[in-house]
Parts: structure tokens; C-alpha cells; sequence
């Protein structure tokens, strides 16, 4: 555009031409992607939607491991020091 108006060229004209191609642009990626029809706002509202839900889920799930693993190892450590105190009656290999 620097160029073009240096060789005399009006800058209003080389701004509306420039709009108009970055619209051409817009509109040939979004018809590439499929998204040009009325209900493309929908559409990426309702994937928005489930992106947020399988988040979710992975937080949980993720949240849910982590507090099984824990338990799990308390209850293992709970378990080796009745042994080894011999609150259980039980003699475990190695203690």
C-alpha cells in the first residue's frame, strides 16, 4: 500500500480495496471450514459446549484418580505400620 500511494494512488481507495480482500479472504476460509451458513454461530456454540463438557469430565476424572492413588497409599502405609508394630498379628516378609 506504502508503494501503491507513493505512485500516486488515492489512500482511500487503497484501504477500501484492502477491506474488501481481507472480506474475500474471510469469507473463502470460512466457506472452507463450512461455517458460512446462518447457523455456523450455533454450530461453534454447541462445540464451545461440548469442548467445556470433555474438560470437565477430564478435571473430574483426573481429581478421582488422584484421590484414589492417595487412598490407596494410606492405606498401605497405615497398613505396614500396624504390621510392623504388630497390631495385626500378621508377620510381613522383611520386617
Amino acid at each position: 500500500m506504502a508503494q501503491a500511494h507513493a505512485s500516486g494512488a488515492d489512500v482511500v481507495t487503497l484501504h477500501a480495496l484492502a477491506e474488501e480482500a481481507s472480506e474475500a479472504g474471510a469469507r473463502r476460509a470460512l466457506t472452507q471450514l463450512g461455517l458460512i451458513d446462518g447457523g455456523a454461530g450455533r454450530d461453534i456454540a454447541e462445540l464451545r459446549q461440548v469442548l467445556d463438557a470433555w474438560r470437565d469430565a477430564r478435571r473430574t476424572l483426573r481429581s478421582a484418580l488422584l484421590n484414589w492413588v492417595t487412598r490407596v497409599l494410606v492405606a498401605g502405609l497405615l497398613i505396614g505400620l500396624a504390621a510392623k508394630l504388630k497390631l495385626l498379628g500378621v508377620k510381613l516378609p522383611g520386617l
